[in-house]
């Protein structure tokens, strides 16, 4: 069970902030026949060049192309995004990276937007810093919420008091 920073507990809200010292992530890669690509990530970083750790995994079972990863502490994936950014897609405008921290309520969708990847909106989603919540040591990701039929959300902090890092 992750361990629960009780200063951020959002009472009333069902949303819990944990710690950095364990926070579940997930990434899916998805990028048709783009095996060659991808193959410097499918290996652990002998050289410790990267800011992140771990490796993607084929997900075998598709012939498109896809890899995921999975985090556990959310100090340990910042740069992933910089990394499959730097990669020579063939064709990047059909690179989908799809990102879901534990506390999101569905995945987020990121997309190569003038050469880098930017989070795609989707429609009945909306990502949100909660401002009663400053960002504190690691970047803050914030926590992608289903906006439908929902009158719990909590208060989105306006763009100058969201943590500028990105912590994929």
């Amino acid at each position: 069970m992750p361990r629960v920073d009780e200063n951020r507990f959002a009472a009333g809200h069902g949303v819990r902030w944990y710690s950095a010292m364990s926070r579940m992530a997930q990434i899916i890669v998805m990028a048709g026949y783009e095996d060659e690509v991808m193959e410097p990530l499918t290996r652990y970083d002998e050289t410790g060049a990267r800011t992140w750790s771990g490796k993607f995994e084929k997900i075998t079972e598709w012939f498109i192309g896809g890899w995921y990863i999975e985090f556990c502490r959310s100090n340990g994936r910042s740069g992933v995004l910089n990394d499959l950014e730097a990669l020579p897609w063939d064709r990047p405008e059909r690179v989908q990276v799809m990102l879901h921290d534990e506390e999101d309520d569905c995945f987020a969708l990121w997309m190569f937007r003038d050469g880098v990847l930017k989070e795609i909106p989707i429609p009945g989603t909306r990502r949100i810093f909660d401002v009663r919540y400053p960002p504190k040591g690691h970047p803050d990701p914030g926590v992608v919420r289903n906006t439908y039929a929902r009158d719990d959300l909590p208060v989105h902090a306006p763009e100058y008091e969201q943590d500028p890092r990105l912590c994929w």
